[in-house]
């Protein structure tokens, strides 16, 4: 038998060695964004590369013990067109295109045709059918179950509409404040923003913070200290004087 139409797949060790590369997370090669053909890809330099394959953290070996295979393996992935080598338009950096030489070179671009592993793309699909399944046979479900699913469900709303409530009152009082004080008070002043949960419901009031007072661009607009600052007695400077 002929061997001309066997097509040669990857190996194992290429394979887990473009996963690494994939996730940032363990290997620490940050891509950039952009767009190659009109879709949407992550790229990255040559040198991020090697530098990723051959840095040892905590003591530990790198993955790949010399820049020159490390080089070696990355010409792999554009082998078997893991990556593809780019460059980028000089007008707009987001903006990719093929470059005919896929060879590698350290101050080159790379952008990842490999999608990472599909396990939890294949575990999401499998909890979707599943969730359909179950409300679809809803009806069938012991009445505990039914009873509990619909208490949850209840609580659930009654958790939402107390948030919607909150939000409501606040903005209600922070539009009094306005016009009664020279400054807007805030319940909850941390509700929406970034933050834990527990930490949303700290402090339980600010005074915000007029612009001109604020200490930088992109600190926080609220603080606390604000209504305590506001009710110091003036005698307190009388005695530093």
């Amino acid at each position: 038998m002929s061997d001309e139409g066997i097509v040669e797949q990857p190996s194992k060790e290429l394979m887990g060695l473009a996963t690494y590369l994939y996730s940032p997370g363990k290997s620490g090669l940050r891509a950039r964004e952009g767009v190659l053909n009109g879709r949407r890809v992550q790229y990255f330099k040559g040198k991020s590369a090697l530098n990723a394959l051959t840095k040892s953290e905590d003591g530990k070996a790198p993955r790949v013990p010399s820049r020159e295979e490390a080089i070696e393996w990355v010409q792999e992935l554009l082998d078997f067109q893991l990556i593809v080598r780019c460059d980028r338009n000089a007008g707009d950096s987001r903006q990719l295109s093929v470059n005919p030489m896929q060879n590698f070179e350290e101050d080159a671009y790379y952008a990842w045709l490999y999608e990472g592993s599909q396990l939890m793309v294949i575990l999401g699909g499998i909890g979707v059918v599943a969730v359909v399944l179950a409300g679809v046979m809803f009806p069938l479900w012991p009445s505990v179950l039914r009873n509990g699913t619909w208490y949850l469900s209840m609580l659930a709303l009654g958790l939402l509409g107390l948030l919607f409530a909150t939000a409501i009152v606040r903005l209600i009082i922070y539009l009094v404040t306005m016009v009664a004080a020279p400054q807007g008070l805030w319940i909850f002043p941390n509700l929406f923003e970034d933050v834990g949960f527990f930490e949303s419901f700290v402090p339980l009031y600010a005074w915000e913070v007029p612009k001109d007072a604020r200490p930088a661009p992109g600190s926080a607009t609220l603080t606390a200290a604000a209504a305590t600052s506001a009710s110091e007695p003036a005698s307190d400077q009388k005695k530093t004087e």
